[in-house]
This record gives structure tokens, C-alpha cells and sequence, in this order.
């Protein structure tokens, strides 16, 4: 929504709920990048995940809601890999081993 650039993330500022810097440039980085930091306000809730996940959902969200504002930042956010989900998830437990991976230990004797 047009406002004033305030960002209210699960209804706490995102400066106080993200205290690493890197997870605050994450989140501002579709602002920044379609030089629209300053004219919007930002409410977002989001849940589950770790801290550096929900960065990552936020900032797919405030991207994907640019575009729908304007069509013309599209190409922007494309460029900067900003649209694109990232589908890792949790890899399966195997048959045989203790997790994904993880083998019992070898034992020779």
C-alpha cells in the first residue's frame, strides 16, 4: 500500500525482529533494486521456517506484489533473481541410514 516506507513484519518493525544486517538487506533488496524504497508500507505475516528463510519469503513477497503493482519491474526483478523461488527443501531419510546421509558407523571387528 502507498505510505511512507514503514515495514511491520507478523506486527513487530523488521529492524527489531531481524537483527542481522544481511537478513535486513535481503528483505529490502527488491526496494531497493526498483528504487521504490520510501513509497510503499510493508505488512507482511509470515510463519515456520528458520529466520533466514523467512528473509527469503519476505523478500519473494514484497517482489512478487511490486509486480503486481507495476508490470514494468518486472524485467528488474527478473534480472536480479529476486522472482525466482528457491525449492530447496528437507531431504528424505534413506533406507538404512540414520538420516538423509548420515550412515551407522563401520565397525571391523
Amino acid at each position: 500500500m502507498p505510505g511512507n516506507g514503514t515495514i511491520i513484519i507478523n506486527g513487530i518493525p523488521y529492524e527489531e525482529l531481524f537483527s542481522r544486517y544481511e537478513l535486513r538487506r535481503r528483505i529490502l533488496q527488491p526496494l531497493v533494486t526498483t528504487d521504490s524504497m520510501g513509497k510503499y508500507n510493508v505488512i507482511v505475516k509470515v510463519e515456520g521456517g528458520g529466520v533466514s528463510a523467512q528473509g527469503g519469503a519476505i523478500s519473494h513477497g514484497i517482489a512478487r506484489a511490486l509486480v503486481e503493482i507495476d508490470e514494468k519491474t518486472k524485467d528488474t526483478l527478473r534480472k536480479g533473481g529476486l522472482l525466482t523461488r528457491d525449492s530447496r527443501g528437507k531431504e528424505r531419510k534413506k533406507p538404512g541410514l540414520k538420516r538423509a546421509r548420515k550412515a551407522p558407523q563401520y565397525t571391523k571387528r
